[in-house]
Order: C-alpha cells, then structure tokens, then sequence
C-alpha cells in the first residue's frame, strides 16, 4: 500500500476524533457556555447536518480543481473550524466552528475514496479504502477516548486545539505524500449527476443509510442500556465504547480484504450477521460478559460494510465517480440520525432501553434485502447485455451464434 494512504489515514483520524470526541465533552463545554445539555446537544446536531449538505456542495464546488489540491483544501477548512471551535468565546461561534469543520468531513471522505481506489491495482481498491478508513475506526479507539481526557483534566478548547494540529499533519502529509492526480478530462458536473440515474447506485445508497443505522440504532443509547440493563457502572461506558471501536477497526480491515475478492457474498454475510446479533443484542444486554463482546461484535460487522459498499458506489458510478462517493458518505451520516431518532421514538413508547436493538435488527435486515435485489438486478441487466450482443453479432438461421470480442 502506498504512503500516500497514510496520509487520507492520518486526516480521517483527525475527522473522526473531531466528530465523535465532543459527545464525551457536552457537560464541560454547557457548564462553561452557561447553556443546557439539550442545547449542548446541538454541536453533535449540527456537525450531523454539516456532513450530510456538505458533502455534496463542497464536491460540487471543487469539480474544477484537482483532487489532491481539493483534499488540502478541506484539510484547510477543517483545521480552521476545529481553532475556531477551541478559540470560540460564545455558544453560537463554536457552533459555527462546528459546522465549518464538517463540511470538510464528507468530501474529504468521498474524494479520499477515489483517490485511494486510483492509488493501487484494481483487485486492491476495496483494501485501500479500508485503510484509508482506518483512520476513523483508530480514532475511536484512541483519540476520542484520549480527546475526552485531555478536555476533562485540561479543558475542552485543548482537544479542539490539538485536533487542529493533528489537521496540520494530514495538510503537510497530503502535500507531500499524494501525487497530483488530475481529474479526468471531459468529466463535468453533469456526468457527476448522471451517476445518481443509475439504479444500482441509489441502491447502494440505501444499503448505507439502512446497514450503517442499524449500528447507530443500538449504539446511540449503549450508556443507558448498558447502566440500567446490563448493571455497568457509569465509568464503564468508555471502555465499552473502546471495545465498540476495537470491532470497528478489525471489521474494517476485513470487509476491505474480502470486499476486494468476493463484493456482494461480503454484503450478505456482514448485513446477515449484524441483523442477527442486533436482535440477540435484546438478550445478551442483561449480561456484562456477553453484552461487552456483542458491542465489539456490532462493532466489526458494521463497519466490515463500509469498503464494500464504498467500492460499490465507486464501480457503479464508473467514470464520474467523486460526487457519489461522498454523498455516500453524508447518507452514513443520515442513517445515524434517522436510526437515532426511531431508537428514541421505541424508548419513548415505554418497550425499554433494549428495544432499539430491534429496530437495528430490522434496519439491517431492510439492507440486506436490498442487497439481493441489487445483486438480482445486476445479474438481468448482464443477462440482457449479453443477449443483445448476440443479436447484434448476427444469428443466421439454424447456425450458431458467435460473438466476436
């Protein structure tokens, strides 16, 4: 694997720190705003938002420049929402810092992807994705848990800071590390929008939005569910949100390796599998033992989706593929929220702090469906393909028909 992918690596490792790091800061960063929780909430609102409008008008906007220099600058715009955020001296500037950040997120994801697959040989594109993406599974292992703590112990603006340095880094390693890799001629923004005319990418679309909340369906409420149904202590969270990230990074490596051997098999075992455990995540909730590695679990069949169906929006979207790349990424984003909002809509109905499991479970489910409908729709139009080609080869009557090549 080229160096140049450490460098994506080292950027996501900063976008997802920044983005998963505030959840554990809310009640420092209310009390020194003087706002509520509720109100604090909105720094994890409005970063949701961000990436998924921001992921398409950044690319939109960055359709003239080169790759390389469109990945710089996002590192740019993410490095200034991230000071802004550490600097800023009322509630609204840090929202506004925030929001800058993200829209940084979902286009450096979605070029990041491209650029990644053209880095290596075509039977590795699905692996170099994975480690590009590896960067954000790490940080949920490492800088999150390490961001809560330096916020806690030196003060919240620290992380931000820090954050903003880790940014400077992938600049420098992008600069460096990433050779300049023009965009193709002739390719236009109307090519990109002619991408979203195609069955097979809005499908896998879907596949994201519905396989990636069912994660986010259980793993929104994993403190609750865990302090009042399993019995953990309140401390106890973070590390069961380690291990949550330890699956992330090992689910990722391997749904990169098989997604370059076998695409759609890799969907069907990881959706089925996940569907599975979500729906004994019902069960296993009210044991410790078996509730801390069903997290882990969750964690590695959820995120042994994301190579796969990153690459199969790329391959599907063959020739223009920028802008449907990261908007696949705003719709992660997007199954996050609406995943989190029917979780709370189960736990609001008074059916428990588990029943968001199921909600996951049927989330993964849907996707899997889509999977094979996909997969059945892909093997008719290559069936029609190839019948149309023997037509247009010629069949004489009683003879054989060939197909020159």
């Amino acid at each position: 694997m080229p160096l140049a992918l450490l460098a994506l690596a080292i950027g996501a490792f900063g976008i997802g720190t920044t983005e998963f790091v505030i959840m554990g800061l809310l009640p420092e960063v209310a009390a020194d705003f003087g706002v509520s929780i509720p109100t604090a909430g909105f720094l994890v609102t409005g970063y949701a938002l961000g990436v998924m409008f921001g992921a398409p008008l950044m690319t939109v906007l960055g359709t003239r420049l080169s790759r390389k220099r469109m990945l710089m600058l996002l590192m740019g715009l993410f490095i200034a929402g991230n000071l802004l955020s550490a600097v800023a001296p009322a509630f609204a500037v840090m929202l506004a810092g925030r929001i800058v950040a993200s829209l940084a997120h979902g286009a450096f994801f979605g070029i990041g992807s491209v650029v990644a697959a053209d880095l290596v040989a075509p039977d590795k594109k699905a692996g170099a994705i994975a480690m590009m993406f590896t960067g954000l599974t790490v940080a949920n292992v490492v800088g999150v848990p390490l961001g809560t703590l330096v916020g806690q112990s030196a003060g919240w603006r620290v992380t931000f800071a820090v954050v903003a340095a880790l940014g400077v880094v992938g600049l420098a390693g992008i600069a460096k590390l990433v050779p300049d890799m023009p965009r193709p001629e002739g390719v236009r923004l109307r090519h990109e929008l002619a991408a979203f005319r195609n069955a097979q990418v809005l499908l896998a679309m879907a596949m994201t939005v519905l396989g990636f909340g069912g994660v986010f369906a259980a793993i929104t409420y994993i403190a609750p569910m865990m302090t009042r149904v399993a019995g953990f202590a309140d401390g106890s969270v973070t590390w069961l949100l380690v291990l949550f990230g330890l699956g992330m990074v090992a689910g990722n490596l391997v749904g990169g390796r098989y997604a370059d051997r076998a695409l759609m098999p890799m969907l069907y075992a990881s959706l089925g599998a996940l569907a599975v455990v979500l729906a004994l995540f019902t069960l296993t909730a009210h044991d410790k033992a078996l509730a801390a590695v069903t997290i882990a679990l969750i964690g590695a069949l959820g995120f042994a989706t994301v190579p796969p169906l990153q690459k199969r929006v790329l391959d599907q979207a063959h020739g223009a593929p920028t802008l449907a790349s990261a908007v696949n990424i705003g719709a992660f984003n997007l199954g996050n929220a609406l995943s989190a909002w029917l979780g709370g809509m189960v736990i609001a109905a008074g059916l428990g702090y588990t029943a968001p499991n199921w909600v996951g479970a049927a989330l993964a489910a849907a996707a899997l469906l889509l999977a094979f409908v996909s997969s059945t729709l892909e093997r008719r139009e290559s069936a029609a393909e190839a019948s149309s080609a023997v037509v247009a080869g010629g069949t004489p009557t009683g003879r054989r028909a060939t197909v020159h090549h």
